[in-house]
């Protein structure tokens, strides 16, 4: 969802300090926290400048142990600092800074709590959200399908935060990195955030070849059948350098 509230530093008359009146302190982040906090900022700030998201738009969240670090809601990426670094722990209360956390907290916390993940990636990018208003899975247009499980599903629309949206794409998510979400957008997930980023960027690109290949009149693509797909699985069990 489009975190377009505005920046909620500072908000409430009831705040002492930086937290509400009767709040117990959060505790400081530690240095894995704080240095995986600087990679979540700069992972958030590509989106932008790779054209995923618009404004503050989509979200980024790692996990450091049993904690969540996350992209707050409504505040710019390029106002984020050191000093607001965001955290929830897997149950969803927040341990680590001030500012409100994502309105999708929901979505990410079902992944981690469902998955291996440590990373996952929310964006809104066009050509994703395109497909997803015209199928409900991503035509087998190229073999890197195999990078995310399989063949991509799309979740079923559910409004934005809500528990529904997360299960609905927790069903699309089954034996899969990657999926895409109705009229909204796409979520990956990896064992590290540039591997979910990643994802994200692949997923996306797919998305842009089936709608040019579709869009040339009197032609339709040709796609790849699910044994070849399953060739490419197999061949990439091996992929990449070793050691």
């Amino acid at each position: 969802m489009a975190e377009q509230r505005g920046d909620e530093r500072g908000t409430g008359d009831a705040r002492e300090g930086g937290r509400e009146a009767g709040e117990p302190r959060r505790r400081s982040a530690r240095p894995e926290e704080a240095e995986a906090w600087e990679d979540l900022v700069a992972a958030a700030r590509r989106t932008v400048a790779d054209g995923l998201v618009v404004g503050t738009s989509g979200n980024v969240s790692v996990r450091v142990g049993d904690t969540v670090l996350v992209t707050p809601s409504g505040v710019p990426y390029d106002r984020l600092t050191p000093d607001d670094v965001t955290g929830v722990g897997l149950d969803g209360r927040q341990v680590l800074g001030t500012l409100v956390p994502t309105s999708e907290l929901p979505m990410h916390l079902a992944v981690y709590r469902t998955t291996g993940a440590r990373a996952v990636v929310h964006t809104h990018a066009v050509h994703a959200t395109a497909v997803s208003t015209l199928v409900s899975e991503l035509p087998l247009i190229h073999y890197m399908a195999a990078a995310l499980g399989g063949p991509v599903r799309v979740a079923p629309y559910a409004t934005y935060g809500t528990d529904e949206l997360a299960e609905n794409m927790l069903r699309a998510l089954d034996g899969r990195s990657g999926c895409l979400l109705q009229n909204h957008g796409t979520v990956t997930h990896g064992s590290t955030l540039a591997q979910a980023y990643d994802r994200t960027a692949q997923l996306e690109w797919m998305c842009r070849l089936w709608l040019t290949a579709s869009s040339v009149p009197g032609q339709a693509p040709s796609l790849l059948s699910r044994e070849q797909l399953a060739e490419v699985e197999e061949r990439l069990r091996g992929y990449g350098q070793r050691g």
